[in-house]
């Protein structure tokens, strides 16, 4: 078999003092932090769309990657080779879990037996490679959206032989998540949403695309699946707008079509900002609901328009991230995909490595600071102080739902005119400042 990083060391933690680029700073997997090692935390899983099937274009200019070990053809031998550079990828940079599309790992056939033959063909030799090199599959996926009979939508298109087929490609991919032992199965709807309502039945898409998940949940019950389903929401880009559009709008169509006990989500930080929202934000709806399930670790450039996946490098973000997934206690079936890109400047294969290296420093760096935090617990004394009216009293009553409109216009009136105490935020910045080291 043919290394080719063969100029490439095997990562391995040095600390903060090294001036060796292929070497971690701050993530040392076997570091024990508040009872976990660091490797348990973070639970670092590598896209294969973006390490293996990622030229670096953009819509101004082709692709710049190099990659040697692919002859440009979507062949079911070049998707046969590619698994092995893979596998040398992850072990170099040591990371235990990877995440596909089926479209990414295998090519589509001529007809669609061919394709689930080219998809079970390639997984084959996917769980050889994860039993060879001990790697596990955080989740798998199926690509809805890039084939142009997907142009316009999946499970949400108007054409129903086009929603039998995109059923017939997730009964496929499902069914090997299952086999490869994967730990959950992501939904993300590329294409599931409208450009205009002037041709569009959103009620009826709605419908169509709770049925689907509805089937997929029974499919897994029938194969013994006992993985995690995901969503991952996204607002818009390519659709004007996607049913699955932030935290808050998946959650309430989960409810709505009484799917939320067999979903969580996946959440990602570019796709937060393109909502309009933080990743904090977005973390925060998820947790409340008891329905954060994994993260993809990226991040966004608020002077571009779209959905750059860059790379992690923002310790504040990391940090922010961190604090809430030690709250809530850490992932079990979910982690931190680094669903993120080199940027087309960085085309050789060294960059593979140093983008990799800074994600999962910035991450690791992001743990350390937050296990403080949560340890100190100041955060969390300082918001219980200022939500404190509502533990005893009547604000105890009103949270215990022992109120009318009538008993607090009572009460009322027998107090003086309230007066807020200050939020502190800008206290609360510097405090948070203070961690970060």
């Amino acid at each position: 078999m043919s290394e080719y990083f063969k100029n490439i060391p095997k990562v391995k933690f040095e600390g903060r003092g090294t001036t060796n680029p292929f070497a971690f700073r701050h993530y040392n997997p076997e570091e024990v932090i508040m009872g976990k090692t660091m490797r348990d935390h973070l639970r670092f899983g590598a896209p294969y769309w973006h390490v293996m099937r990622n030229d670096l274009s953009d819509p101004f200019g082709a692709g710049t990657a190099l990659m040697p070990w692919d002859d440009g053809s979507e062949s079911l031998d070049n998707a046969l080779n590619r698994v092995d550079v893979f596998f040398e990828f992850l072990n170099k940079i040591d990371i235990d879990y990877y995440c596909w599309h089926d479209r990414d790992i295998a090519p589509e056939g001529k007809t669609l037996s061919e394709t689930h033959d080219n998809l079970a063909k390639v997984c084959d030799k996917l769980l050889a490679s994860q039993q060879e090199h001990d790697k596990k599959l955080l989740w798998g996926t199926s690509c809805l959206f890039i084939n142009p009979r997907y142009s316009q939508g999946a499970a949400t298109s108007p054409n129903a032989d086009v929603f039998a087929y995109a059923a017939s490609n997730v009964k496929h991919a499902l069914e090997q998540t299952h086999r490869l032992g994967g730990e959950g199965y992501t939904f993300w709807g590329g294409r599931e949403g409208y450009s205009t309502l002037l041709n569009t039945d959103m009620k009826r898409e709605l419908d169509h695309l709770a049925a689907f998940f509805h089937m997929a949940v029974d499919h897994a019950k029938k194969i013994g699946y006992k993985g995690q389903f995901y969503i991952e929401p996204k607002p818009m880009e390519p659709s004007t707008h996607q049913y699955d559009s932030d935290s808050a709008a998946c959650l309430n169509f989960l409810r709505e079509y009484n799917l939320l006990d067999h979903f969580k989500l996946n959440l990602e930080t570019n796709h937060a900002t393109l909502a309009g929202h933080t990743m904090q934000h977005e973390l925060d709806v998820a947790i409340g609901a008891d329905a954060l399930g994994s993260i993809d670790a990226n991040q966004g450039d608020e002077l571009v328009g779209w959905d750059t996946d860059q790379f992690p490098t923002d310790i504040y973000m990391a940090t922010h991230v961190m604090v809430r997934v030690l709250k809530m206690g850490g992932f079990t079936t979910g982690g931190l995909n680094f669903d993120a890109k080199r940027r087309r400047e960085s085309h050789e294969l060294e960059d593979l490595f140093h983008a990799h290296v800074g994600g999962m420093d910035t991450y690791a760096r992001g743990l350390k600071i937050a296990a403080k935090i949560v340890e100190d617990g100041r955060f969390d004394e300082l918001v219980g102080e200022r939500y404190s009216t509502f533990d005893s009293g009547i604000g105890a009553d009103v949270e215990n739902g022992k109120t009318t409109l009538d008993s607090l216009d009572a009460y009322a009136h027998t107090i003086d005119a309230p007066i807020i105490a200050s939020g502190r935020q800008e206290m609360l910045e510097n405090l948070f400042n203070d961690y970060i080291q």
